[in-house]
């Protein structure tokens, strides 16, 4: 698929949105108690209507015919522009809040950024999410504490999630083609992102990982085997019932 740098720009902000509220929604009737089923079912409905405002704005960007519908249900793998970190397998809860607060931080800093964009639609939506976001990294930091210094079990399970998710946020802050054409620069992020986790993580008693391999690629095309088995089931009713409208 051959699209300017503003329409692949807006796209992986869509495509972030929208893998990461389908893999929270995984946890829907499964969460730990009630209220947190709940909470996690609201962020992946908040992620998800993040998504179709930005597929809705490429769309139009797009045009011949594209629409929010075609761009979420009818691209394959190696067209999402999402980041590794959302695809990955949401594990237990540790895992699934540790990845919300490391990307609702990130994202919250890329909004507060997005706002003076030149672009007055890309920062229109941004406006309108951020106050979203900033209940997202509010919710997932509290629990990211609560978890680091909470039971043995519950330390080793954060310190875990942490092994198994830092090489994937390195990705975040490695500009591409599209983000620094558009006028985007991710990698200005990185210190203010890591100021905040290192002051979360000395909360809950955790410390960061130093030398980490980063996994890149999916900000270009290049995914882990997982994301394809989620679009199998994501995309399953509008492939086998081409058309259909909700």
């Amino acid at each position: 698929m051959d699209v300017n740098p503003t329409t692949e720009f807006v796209l992986h902000l869509a495509d972030n949105a929208l893998i990461l509220g389908q893999r929270n929604a995984e946890w829907c009737g499964h969460g730990p108690v009630l209220e947190q089923d709940i909470a996690i079912s609201n962020i992946s409905l908040d992620l998800i209507g993040q998504a179709r405002s930005f597929y809705q704005y490429a769309a139009e960007l797009q045009g011949n015919g594209a629409t929010e519908d075609s761009l979420a249900y009818l691209r394959n793998e190696r067209q999402f522009r999402n980041c590794l970190l959302v695809e990955q397998p949401k594990g237990d809860w540790a895992t699934t809040t540790l990845r919300q607060f490391f990307f609702s931080t990130y994202q919250q800093l890329l909004f507060q950024q997005l706002l003076s964009h030149s672009d007055e639609r890309i920062a229109a939506i941004a406006e309108k999410t951020l106050k979203e976001v900033n209940y997202h990294v509010r919710w997932s930091s509290e629990w990211v504490i609560r978890l680091g210094d909470g039971t043995a079990e519950s330390h080793r399970r954060l310190e875990q999630a942490i092994q198994d998710l830092w090489l994937f946020t390195g990705e975040l802050f490695t500009s591409t083609h599209y983000e620094i054409e558009s006028g985007v620069d991710v990698a200005l992020l990185r210190s203010n992102w890591e100021e905040k986790i290192r002051s979360n993580f000395e909360e809950a008693s955790a410390e960061m990982p130093t030398n980490v391999f980063a996994r890149t690629g999916g900000k270009t095309g290049l995914h882990s085997e997982h994301l394809g088995f989620m679009l199998a089931e994501l995309q399953y009713l509008q492939r086998s019932f081409p058309g259909c409208e909700w």
